[in-house]
């Protein structure tokens, strides 16, 4: 499922918070925007564990 919602993707570097929109760039720093929706969750993902595992050693 994919959102109509979108957020600017250099909203940490460029703004105070995140700036949302409806079009393809930015309304206040004309950056390039990305869906805002999060990446589908299912508890029977085969891959979930290793990349958890890749997460935490990434992280250390």
């Amino acid at each position: 499922m994919k959102s109509d919602i979108r957020v600017c993707a250099n909203w940490e570097t460029a703004h105070d918070r995140p700036v949302y929109a409806l079009g393809d760039r930015c309304p206040e720093c004309d950056g390039p925007t990305e869906n805002s929706a999060p990446a589908p969750f299912s508890p029977e993902d085969p891959y979930g564990e290793y990349r958890r595992r890749a997460r935490r050693r990434r992280s250390e």
